[in-house]
């Protein structure tokens, strides 16, 4: 069964290279779904996997690469049809 999330990371997370962290350990832990800026200075991601595969990759947002300073991140239901892990333009 997959289960799909949508991520809402908030603070010092852009410039820190948490995109590219993200989708180095989504592709790691075998996520699908996509990562990008926001202009808000957010990162949003869709998430999609296995339970304990996107349980893993929320645990890792929490935390995100070692530059970033994570204060939050708000899960909400995803949707859609995933394959791969992409990183997107910035909205």
């Amino acid at each position: 069964m997959t289960e799909i999330r949508r991520l809402i990371i908030t603070g010092r997370v852009q410039g820190v290279a948490y995109r590219a962290s993200m989708m180095r350990e989504a592709l790691r832990l075998g996520v699908a779904g996509w990562v990008r800026n926001r202009s808000d200075g957010s990162v949003e991601a869709m998430v999609a996997g296995a339970p304990e595969q996107v349980a893993a990759i929320m645990n890792w947002a929490r935390r995100g690469p070692p530059a970033a300073a994570v204060e939050h991140v708000a899960v909400e239901l995803g949707s859609g049809e995933y394959s791969g892990f992409e990183q997107r333009a910035s909205v």
